[in-house]
C-alpha cells in the first residue's frame, strides 16, 4: 500500500510509483496549465537526468522530485532558486546525520557529506522575451544508496550512518523549502547567499572549474552578490563564472 506525505498547502503533490523523470513530468504537467507548487515525486525515475544531459541513476529507495515555480523574475535571477534549494537541502538534511558529519554545498548545484555527493539540484527554466520565468526545479537525494564508480566519490544518508524515510525526508524538505522560497521572494538573495555560505564547500581553497571548452584553475575567492564564483586564476587576475563543474584538486603528497 502506498503512502503520500503530507506537504504544506502551497504544494500539490503528484505522487507516482515510476516516470520517466520528474522534472519532464512537471515540465509537461507546466504546459498543461499546472499552478506553482505542484510537485512531482516519484519512488523512481527510468530517464533521470542531472545537468547538461547526464544520466541520474533512480533507483527506488531514494528521493526523486520536481517543484514548478512560476516566480515574478527574469530568467537570470530566478537561477538564483538553486542556492534557495541548496540551503534548504542542507539544513534538512543536517536533521537526518549524525552530527559529526560535515554537510557543505558544492557551487552550483550539489550537496556533499564528508566530500562525497549526496544529492544534486537540476534547475530548468522557460521564458518568453523579457516574460517571468517558468521554473522546474529537481532534486535528487542519496538515500538508500549512491552511485558507484564516478569521477568523484558519492555516498547516501544511509552510508553515511543517517536513517529516515523517504517520506518523512520529503515532507521536512517541503518545510524548508517554503521558508526559504519565500524569504527570497520578500527579501531578495542576500540572506540565501549568507546562509549558503555557511556551507560552503572550497571557498578560499584551490579549485579547478571545467567549462564546455577551457578548465580554469584558481581559488574560489567568493560568491559574488548574484550567485557567480568569482575565481582568483592561477596566472593573476579574478573571473566571474555562472555555470560550471567544479573539482578540488587532491591534496599534493
Amino acid at each position: 500500500m502506498n503512502s503520500w506525505p503530507e506537504l504544506p498547502a502551497f504544494f500539490s503533490l503528484v505522487a507516482l510509483d515510476s516516470v520517466d523523470s520528474t522534472n519532464l513530468e512537471a515540465r509537461r504537467l507546466a504546459h498543461a496549465g499546472a499552478p506553482e507548487g505542484t510537485l512531482v515525486w516519484a519512488r523512481e525515475q527510468t530517464a533521470g537526468r542531472g545537468r547538461r544531459g547526464r544520466r541520474w541513476t533512480s533507483p527506488a529507495g531514494n528521493l526523486y522530485l520536481s517543484l514548478l515555480l512560476r516566480p515574478p523574475a527574469r530568467v537570470a535571477e530566478a537561477a538564483q532558486i538553486g542556492f534557495v534549494a541548496a540551503v534548504a537541502l542542507a539544513e534538512t538534511l543536517a536533521g537526518f546525520l549524525p552530527q559529526e558529519r560535515r554537510i557543505s554545498c558544492k557551487w552550483p548545484n550539489d550537496l556533499l557529506v564528508d566530500g562525497a555527493k549526496v544529492a544534486g539540484i537540476l534547475l530548468e527554466a522557460e521564458a518568453t522575451g523579457e516574460d517571468p520565468a517558468t521554473l522546474v526545479l529537481g532534486i535528487g537525494v542519496n538515500l538508500a544508496s549512491h552511485p558507484e564508480g564516478l569521477a568523484y566519490p558519492a555516498t547516501s544518508i544511509l552510508a553515511a550512518g543517517g536513517s529516515t524515510s523517504v517520506e518523512s525526508l520529503l515532507q521536512a524538505l517541503a518545510l524548508r523549502l517554503e521558508r526559504w522560497y519565500g524569504q527570497w521572494r520578500r527579501a531578495g538573495f542576500a540572506g540565501v547567499r549568507e546562509r549558503w555560505l555557511d556551507y560552503a564547500a572550497g571557498l578560499g581553497a584551490a579549485i579547478e572549474v571545467r567549462l564546455e571548452s577551457a578548465t580554469l584553475k584558481g581559488r574560489f575567492a567568493a560568491l559574488d552578490p548574484s550567485g557567480a564564483l568569482e575565481l582568483e586564476l592561477a596566472e593573476g587576475g579574478r573571473r566571474l563564472v555562472t555555470a560550471g563543474d567544479v573539482f578540488y584538486p587532491p591534496p599534493a603528497a
